[in-house]
């Protein structure tokens, strides 16, 4: 897993890759110290601890995202990068669903140099 992003557009596609062979560290490393989440639900998650137990629940839902970019604007330390996702994952009745939306996320860039989310917002959902 590279976690060494040094463009911002490569980061949804690292925590597609991430997410989808279940590293759940490495979905954590491309993320900002003090990162903030939206999940698909529409709860906004802050923190390590809470960060990890939300990757973790859904890589044990066998989560497979789908992420396709669309735009990526860049300025000197932040970015803003849109991306239409499908999330497929085990429900807890069973039945597999899909979500799918747009999300607006923010990037910026490390004192490393290396680009890491800052905000996760996925809503959008269908």
């Amino acid at each position: 897993m590279k976690s060494a992003i040094t463009d911002p557009a490569q980061l949804p596609g690292a925590f597609q890759d991430a997410l989808n062979s279940g590293d759940v560290e490495g979905v954590l490393a491309l993320l900002a110290p003090g990162a903030t989440m939206r999940t698909v639900a529409g709860q906004v998650i802050t923190g390590h601890q809470a960060l990890r137990q939300e990757i973790s629940g859904t890589v044990a839902a066998r989560g497979q995202l789908t992420n396709v970019p669309r735009h990526a604007l860049v300025g000197a330390d932040t970015a803003l990068l849109v991306t239409d996702w499908t999330l497929e994952v085990t429900a807890p009745d069973g039945e597999r669903v899909a979500p799918t939306g747009t999300t607006a996320n923010v990037a910026c860039r490390g004192a490393d140099g290396y680009w890491r989310f800052a905000v996760l917002n996925p809503l959008g959902t269908a």
